[in-house]
């Protein structure tokens, strides 16, 4: 049986894809599944990645403040820059001015939670991911407005207090919750553990197909400059942050960990934040394609690091 959801959870890539390509044609499918259901799939997601995880391994982090000063840095360094070119390179205000703004907002947000998945799946430092999470959003409640501005020319305001809710909600207490029952339930644990990582897979399947359904039209219709200014946000995201890893030294698995953190934002905070202050635009467009577009070159990524650790 651990075996069957071994291979299901490293055919993830797959999953993703069909799912994706289903969402196109049959929305309903995928569609029931957002708003609490999402926010309860996370937290389901987080608590699974709790259970893995000990004291210990945040004693760890804390032992490589390098690792965690170049993610936060590449994130809100290397991503709102690149944003800010390939809007220009494509020329995405001859579309709509809006679109390029979209590109930029969510360049400038910190990583998502679903960053944290990725990490668990690619046997990357969840640990490190999980804090440097954290700490690029707490960060994002005064860079993400600044740095849209700056790049955008216009002031994204944040809701400090409720994005730090959701971040206590989403991330912090589930993983609390699944890090105590490690330490105090060693029993439950063991039973849940091997299966969890196939939950996190199926959970995530269902997040980024809803996505995709819930935005099937505007997607269908969007001309290839819009379908490939995310995507070559991200493809630069997850190589530059691997690659100045690298370059700085760090061990393969946290090399990993600032590859997922800064190729993949926080695309639901992007389009919330442009639903609100840019109402009846396209702005929220980018960042819907983008929720995509991380979570496939992510499960992509799981995969091939997946397949190259068996190969070891």
């Amino acid at each position: 049986m651990q075996r069957l959801f071994s291979w299901l959870t490293n055919a993830f890539p797959l999953w993703v894809g069909v799912c994706s390509l289903l969402a196109l044609f049959f929305p309903e499918w995928f569609t029931w599944f957002r708003g609490p259901l999402i926010v309860w799939g996370l937290g389901i997601i987080m608590l699974g990645m709790g259970l893995t995880l000990t004291f210990e391994d945040f004693k760890g982090v804390l032992k490589l403040p390098k690792a965690g000063v170049i993610g936060v840095v590449c994130q809100f360094g290397i991503m709102p820059l690149l944003g800010w070119g390939i809007a220009k390179l494509l020329r995405l205000d001859e579309i709509d001015p809006m679109l390029a703004v979209g590109l930029i907002l969510v360049a400038c947000c910190p990583g998502g939670t679903a960053s944290n998945v990725v990490a668990f799946l690619a046997r990357a430092n969840v640990a490190l991911s999980v804090m440097m999470t954290v700490v690029s959003t707490l960060a994002a409640i005064v860079l993400t407005p600044l740095l849209t501005k700056a790049y955008a020319g216009t002031l994204v305001e944040v809701d400090a207090w409720g994005l730090c809710l959701s971040t206590i909600q989403v991330v912090l207490l589930p993983l609390t919750l699944g890090l105590l029952a490690n330490r105090y339930l060693p029993r439950f644990s063991s039973v849940v553990k091997p299966f969890s990582p196939f939950v996190s897979v199926v959970a995530i399947v269902l997040i980024v197909a809803s996505i995709i359904g819930a935005q099937r039209e505007i997607i269908l219709e969007a001309g290839w400059r819009l379908l490939a200014a995310p995507a070559l946000l991200h493809v630069g995201g997850f190589g530059l942050g691997y690659f100045i890893a690298k370059l700085f030294g760090l061990a393969e698995e946290n090399s990993r960990t600032i590859s997922i953190e800064v190729g993949m934002q926080n695309s639901g905070l992007g389009a919330a934040l442009a639903g609100k202050h840019f109402p009846a635009t396209v702005a929220p467009v980018p960042c819907a394609i983008s929720a995509v577009y991380h979570c496939l070159i992510g499960s992509l990524l799981v995969g091939f690091w997946r397949w190259r650790d068996g190969r070891r």
